[in-house]
């Protein structure tokens, strides 16, 4: 196993197939949060995930994925989108971070640090936590939102209204 991947540390390997759930990772680089945001989009098309709730997941990853290139010296962010009942919670994983940790900014001073703020309006729910084992943080937030998972010739699937 790759000792700097992120993603299989995100997702628990003996679950089984869970059509609910999708992880990557890209180069902690400016250039690859377009790409973030072009595979997470084609998943959420894919479950079926789209008009507002779809574009406010979109900005939920590029400020999330910009914070951890931005804030952390690692050299791979991972993602991962849970689409639960009536929820979406994309998480987002560094390499490592400053001892402070992220921070909402609340004051009107600087072009910088309000990505957590606009995080934190448009989700119901956000956090962070310590990666384990070793360095590294990952932060989440949560978007209500029922995806109707279009698996097409799969599996019986459920049909969740957005």
């Amino acid at each position: 196993m790759n000792r700097d991947a992120l993603a299989s540390e995100l997702l628990d390997p003996h679950a089984g197939t869970d059509l609910t759930r999708y992880a990557f990772e890209l180069p902690a680089r400016v250039e690859h949060v377009s790409r973030a945001r072009k595979l997470v989009s084609a998943r959420l098309a894919g479950w079926g995930v789209d008009g507002d709730p779809h574009d406010t997941a979109l900005l939920v990853v590029s400020e999330l994925f910009t914070n951890a290139i931005v804030h952390t010296d690692g050299h791979l962010v991972a993602c991962q989108l849970h689409a639960g009942t009536e929820r979406l919670r994309i998480t987002v994983q560094d390499q490592g971070c400053a001892a402070t940790g992220p921070r909402v900014c609340h004051g009107a001073q600087g072009e910088r640090g309000r990505g957590l703020l606009l995080v934190e309006a448009v989700s119901c729910a956000w956090g962070t936590y310590d990666a384990a084992p070793g360095t590294g943080r990952a932060v989440w937030a949560e978007l209500t939102c029922t995806p109707r998972l279009a698996l097409g010739n799969g599996p019986p699937t459920r049909e969740w209204p957005c």
